[in-house]
């Protein structure tokens, strides 16, 4: 049924005109492709956020159990045992501003990795830009992202601990976080395409990216020599900012803008990979 409709739209979106596939081309209008195609991009995001919340048990309540765990398991661990400083900040509200990004960001890589496996039979038989799947399964993430939001506001409410008026450039890092999210799934779907048991290494590596980012404690207790470095990783700036709006904290500026660099380079490292390649993804599937 999914399989005729999208037929359906891209019959409909292509009526009227001979569609040339010549190569090259769509490396340089690629944008152009997705904005003509955009009816499947919103579409694909739709069924997949219909799959994700309609079709499972809980639902809705994935998105909230799944932090709370987490959140609970961390503040456990670094707040009661390890009882590591948190800057006055309840150590609940200090990990979950944390959780935020990070659920974002490894949901939306993960989503964003898979994408095209999950939809192997449409890719080799019917033509439309490839790097749609992988772009829209990270609105699905941007879903969960809101919900846990709502979990944060709630969880402040019950501390009692009032966030400034920086919560409003929220945004401003939100888009890092999505970019090198993009980047590194565009560049793990082109590799999964070929390699089919690379996605079973996807949940070693999330967990590794945890427990190297400041998600269960804050950066400032990385020692200043290693903290430029620690801040290779984007997901560090991006966290830091979060915790910058939310919490008040200081921000290593010089981190942020080294991590922001590094989103960068990786979503256009991961872009520039995914179409050098997906000429051949029919091939493989």
């Amino acid at each position: 049924m999914l399989r005729e409709l999208i037929v359906k739209s891209l019959m409909q979106q292509t009526a009227g005109f001979d569609l040339i596939i010549e190569p090259g081309k769509t490396t340089r209008s690629f944008l152009l492709e997705l904005i003509r195609y955009r009816e499947l991009f919103f579409f694909l995001a739709w069924k997949d956020i219909l799959v994700r919340y309609k079709q499972t048990v809980i639902g809705i309540a994935w998105s909230v159990i799944k932090p709370l765990l987490s959140m609970i398991i961390f503040t456990i661990v670094f707040g009661r045992i390890a009882k590591l400083p948190s800057g006055g900040v309840p150590y609940p509200v200090l990990v979950f501003s944390a959780l935020l990004p990070w659920q974002y960001f490894s949901n939306a890589m993960q989503a964003s990795a898979e994408s095209l496996i999950r939809v192997e039979a449409m890719i080799s038989k019917v033509y439309f830009p490839r790097l749609i799947l992988p772009t829209s399964a990270v609105l699905v993430s941007m879903v969960d992202f809101v919900i846990s939001f709502v979990l944060l506001c709630l969880l402040m409410l019950v501390y009692r601990f009032m966030p400034s008026a920086r919560i409003l450039l929220l945004p401003v890092f939100f888009v890092p976080a999505t970019l090198a999210a993009l980047g590194v799934g565009y560049w793990f779907s082109a590799i999964g395409v070929k390699y089919r048991d690379f996605r079973h290494i996807m949940p070693f590596i999330i967990q590794f990216g945890m427990y190297v980012s400041p998600v269960g404690f804050s950066s400032s207790i990385i020692p200043d020599r290693w903290r430029l470095i620690y801040s290779v990783n984007p997901i560090v700036g991006v966290i830091d900012g979060f915790r910058w709006c939310i919490q008040g904290s200081d921000l290593y500026v010089t981190g942020f803008v080294l991590s922001i660099i590094v989103s960068l380079l990786v979503f256009f490292y991961g872009l520039r990979f995914f179409r050098r390649t997906e000429r051949s993804f029919a091939d493989f599937i």
